[in-house]
Order: structure tokens, then C-alpha cells, then sequence
């Protein structure tokens, strides 16, 4: 499977337009998140949560390469429209429980803080004939390809997801534009 570049599937002017969205809109959806949820659970669990997580476009395009290139290798006719990612909601464990990062790139001032963990997805026909977004994991072929279908088998034990990107804080918060 090979992606579209942008040229292929449009000019860039045409990509840009549907990708905009009024940076007094951003800068409100952000501070809505900032003065509500990270306050209540800054207050709740008394720690200064991250407010944003960075990844850089090499690890996001290897990330997405990934998913085609095992979808590719496990179910030839998945097109690049039946892929799609999810992004969670996901938080590191408390510095008591830090063992259980093991193996994981991640430093210990990152416990407790917000993170995101992206699962590949998948569009299958359920039951019911809808066509619904799937978590899956392409390069598990010996289960089947949809991991959400509650009544499909155990979790693989690993799953292609991307999980760590600079937070901010702890990481400098010079660079963002939005406060």
C-alpha cells in the first residue's frame, strides 16, 4: 500500500484549506481543557499535569508506514481508507509503580502526567451491517485483524501502538504559541 502524497490527492493550497481551523477557536478549545479537566485533576490528584504532547513527523510518518506496511502484509486489499488511528486518553503510573515501564522509553518524571496512546484502526462491518472504526493490531495475523469485537479473542500480548512524545511540562514550553 502506498500513500497518497499530498500532491497526488490534491494541490496543497486545496490540503491546507480543509486542515484550518481559527487560531482564536484553538487558543479557546485549549484554555476551555486548561481551565477544566487539567484543573480538576491537578486538584484532584494534587500534581501540575502536562498540558500538550509533541511528537515529531519522522516518528509520526514511521508510526503510519507501520500500520500500511503490516495491514499490507497481513490483508493485501486494505486500502488506506480502511486505516485510521485512535488516539486515548492514557496516564503513566505513579512513581511507586514505575517497574511496570520496563522497557519503555519513558523517564520517571512522567509519572501521574496525561500521555496519549495511539492504536491502528480498522473499518469492518459489524452485526448490525454498520461500518464502524475497529482497534486492530495488522501485525498479529494469528488472531483476527479487529481487537475490539468483544466476543473475538484475548488481547495479542503486543500490539503496534505509539505511546511517547515530549511532554509539556515537564519538557520547555517556550516553543508554543498558545498559552
Amino acid at each position: 500500500m502506498k500513500p497518497k502524497s499530498t500532491s497526488e490527492a490534491g494541490s496543497l493550497e486545496s490540503a491546507s484549506s480543509t486542515n484550518t481551523i481559527a487560531s482564536e477557536l484553538v487558543k479557546k478549545l485549549i484554555s476551555n481543557y486548561r481551565n477544566n479537566q487539567m484543573q480538576a485533576v491537578n486538584k484532584e490528584m494534587g500534581i501540575t499535569d502536562s498540558h500538550a504532547i509533541w511528537f515529531d513527523l519522522p516518528k509520526l510518518k514511521k508510526f503510519i508506514s507501520c500500520i500500511e506496511n503490516e495491514a499490507a502484509k497481513v490483508n493485501p486489499t486494505i486500502s488506506e481508507e480502511d486505516l485510521g488511528i485512535r488516539f486515548y486518553y492514557a496516564a503513566y503510573p505513579k512513581a511507586d509503580d514505575w517497574a511496570i515501564m520496563e522497557g519503555h522509553p519513558v523517564e520517571k518524571e512522567y509519572a501521574e502526567r496525561h500521555t496519549l496512546v495511539m492504536i491502528p484502526t480498522l473499518k469492518k462491518e459489524d452485526e448490525t451491517g454498520a461500518i464502524l472504526d475497529y482497534d486492530f493490531c495488522p501485525s498479529n495475523s494469528d488472531s483476527t485483524l479487529a481487537m475490539a469485537e468483544r466476543k473475538g479473542p484475548a488481547l495479542p500480548t503486543d500490539t503496534i501502538a505509539e505511546n511517547h512524545g515530549a511532554l509539556s511540562p515537564p519538557d520547555n514550553t517556550i516553543g508554543e504559541i498558545f498559552p
